[in-house]
């Protein structure tokens, strides 16, 4: 079934659908990146589409704005893991694009002004600028965005959503495409965007084997997907849960299992305190660094933003020569020097009297060195004699590497030192080296973005090397979640529901059971119930979505089968799209009317998150991009169209 949108002009008139000559532009997918193509499309809107008419149909099945993982019926325990001031989807004079400037509020702003009516009819709460706010929050604000980015289009430009799939999509290289919806409904289209989120994909064979073996003995196994979608009935309360994986997911996972159980917190007593409601189960988490993600940052200190890199630049990759780089030998040093450059100059500038040596000394050592050279830590043991203001990038990514524990107890113990103290460092202001680090972390990956783009990385490093070492670096650091979870753990913790399972975990059936083990502790886990808490990792050829799996059986679409250089098999890797975002089909040739954004397309740009306000982000400059070339599609249709009209 489809729901018809009339759009709204600027002055509240309901505009008239267009006449029987329009271009229409078909967008698969409904959620933040399409608004923000059609603020970018309304923006440009007066200067190149004119009195040009033109119907949008955009095709989900979840509601227009929010689309899937921001949709308002979720879970109102889960949290967003940005603050509120740091999400918008409006440009600001820091974004360099062709198209105009409108600003608009970002997140805390709306929360607090035009947006506080809607969040208390919602019963929401407006946050402060640096809370965490609830994920429904998030979708208020982008069901907002929305209806104001329709109010906002030309009286000509008529908007229709489809809440259903779309499930075929036959491009016809001069007369238009054919997109088939679910309910066999056919729309021609001039254009189409495919702006699609994060796809849901088949099972690896690894994890087909664990269902069946699991399925057989009955067990519980829930392989990697997205919590807020996952049934957790099957868990049981009282019984024990092997959970792998300690970032995003596992937070939203143990939210679920207790307060989403009817459990709650107090801290009456000065510290926060779990009571149970006696429907938990007892969850043993582990992963590959044994420890939770990094807590976001609960400060901010004047003068230090995103700044562009000092060494991992452009031009430094330009001099290591033409082609394909090596990352392990030629990027990854630049990567490492451009962090520990951000957090000693911080640490020496800011803070002075915890360092030995004037900051021009230190730097020109290590201007000339890399971190691991032995010059730089001698100059580091000499300069830096408080420990914990050093950086050691090989100690920050894996903090429990060589440490082996008695016992189970031990290891608890060595966990909540480092959950205390990340809680402590991450409030302290003292601490803005730490700052210094996050912000260079979103600098690099801007640089790195751009080089894979460019061509000069590998497939084998790119999704070795980026997509899954250093973005799990990248997210471990920069992409934790709000101190307040990692508080909530601690009382988890005490309260008997959350044990420690160990760095490199290991996990497999035996006897009708799961046992989990660790290489740093003795002992195993026995447990009816196995939870892997992470994200799928993408493979567009892996892909469940009936569009896109005909659309590269066909060969309308092109996606790399990518094999290591020793044969090892590295997926389906992404979609394939030249530098303007438009499809590149199996056969090389560029679709002028096809479009391609999101975390499945390689090159596309803002696919990790929402953009922070003044932070000029590549998702707003990609955005306006595509959003002008598609009104330069239009103009090309309507002169087609006028031609064929007066012959």
């Amino acid at each position: 079934m489809s729901r018809r949108l009339t759009t709204i002009d600027g002055s509240g008139r309901t505009a008239q659908y267009p006449g029987p000559n329009p271009t229409t532009i078909v967008f698969v997918g409904g959620g933040p990146r399409t608004v923000g193509l059609l603020e970018r499309f309304a923006a440009s809107a007066e200067e190149l589409l004119g009195d040009r008419e033109v119907r949008i149909h955009v095709v989900d099945p979840y509601p227009a704005g929010g689309g899937r993982i921001w949709r308002r019926e979720q879970s109102r325990l889960l949290w967003m893991n940005s603050m509120a001031s740091d999400v918008t989807i409006f440009t600001d004079e820091s974004v360099t694009c062709g198209g105009p400037i409108v600003p608009g509020p970002d997140l805390a702003t709306w929360a607090n002004g035009a947006g506080a009516t809607l969040l208390e009819e919602a019963g929401l709460e407006p946050p402060g600028p640096m809370a965490f706010p609830p994920r429904l929050l998030q979708a208020e604000y982008l069901s907002w965005v929305w209806d104001r980015v329709l109010r906002s289009l030309p009286p000509g430009v008529s908007v229709t959503t489809h809440l259903e799939r779309a499930v075929s999509l036959t491009p016809d290289w001069g007369a238009g495409h054919r997109v088939v919806l679910a309910s066999g409904e056919v729309l021609e289209a001039d254009a189409v965007v495919l702006a699609l989120g994060y796809l849901d994909r088949a099972p690896t064979a690894d994890e087909a084997a664990m269902a069946d073996s699991a399925s057989s003995a009955g067990l519980t196994y829930i392989p990697p997907g997205y919590t807020a979608d996952v049934d957790l009935s099957e868990l049981r309360p009282g019984e024990p849960v092997i959970v792998r994986g300690f970032g995003q997911a596992f937070i939203d996972l143990m939210v679920l299992l207790t307060e989403g159980r009817g459990g709650w917190y107090d801290d009456c007593t000065g510290r926060l305190e779990y009571n149970r409601s006696g429907n938990e189960p007892i969850l043993y988490v582990g992963s590959r660094r044994g420890v939770p993600y990094h807590a976001k940052l609960g400060y901010t200190v004047a003068g230090t933003t995103p700044v562009p890199t000092r060494y991992l630049t452009v031009a430094a990759l330009d001099a290591l020569g033409d082609g394909v780089l090596d990352f392990q030998t030629q990027v990854r040093p630049l990567v490492d020097k451009e962090l520990t450059f951000a957090h000693y100059q911080q640490l020496f500038l800011a803070h002075p009297e915890r360092s030995r040596w004037p900051w021009q000394q230190f730097f020109e050592v290590l201007d000339k060195t890399l971190p691991t050279a032995p010059e730089f830590a001698a100059a580091v043991e000499a300069a830096v004699p408080a420990r914990e203001d050093r950086f050691v990038l090989a100690e920050v990514d894996r903090p429990l590497a060589g440490a082996f524990f008695a016992d189970r107890d031990q290891l608890d113990r060595e966990l909540v030192r480092l959950v205390e103290t990340d809680l402590l460092r991450r409030a302290d202001s003292e601490y803005s080296a730490d700052l210094a680090v996050f912000n260079a972390l979103l600098s690099v990956y801007s640089v790195l973005s751009a080089a894979i783009t460019a061509g000069r990385l590998s497939d084998e490093d790119r999704v070795r090397h980026v997509e899954t070492e250093w973005h799990g670096f990248f997210s471990f650091v920069a992409s934790g979640p709000p101190p307040r979870r990692l508080e909530e753990l601690l009382a988890l913790h005490r309260a008997g529901l959350v044990r420690f399972a160990g760095p490199s975990l290991q996990v497999a059936l035996s006897n009708d059971r799961f046992v989990a083990s660790s290489p740093a502790l003795p002992g195993e886990i026995e447990a009816r119930a196995f939870v892997e808490a992470r994200l799928p990792r993408p493979d567009v050829l892996a892909t469940t979505d009936p569009l896109l799996t005909g659309l590269l059986e066909s060969g309308l679409l092109a996606a790399d089968q990518l094999v290591a250089s020793d044969g090892t098999g590295l997926g389906g890797g992404q979609l394939k799209a030249d530098g303007d975002c438009r499809a590149i089909k199996a056969d090389g040739r560029v679709h002028p009317s096809l479009f391609l954004l999101g975390p499945s397309v390689s090159g596309s740009a803002g696919s990790s998150g929402f953009s922070r306000p003044y932070f000029n982000g590549p998702g707003f400059r990609q955005n306006d991009a595509v959003a002008r070339r598609l009104l330069q599609v239009v103009a090309v249709s309507s002169q087609k169209a006028g031609q064929r009209h007066a012959s």
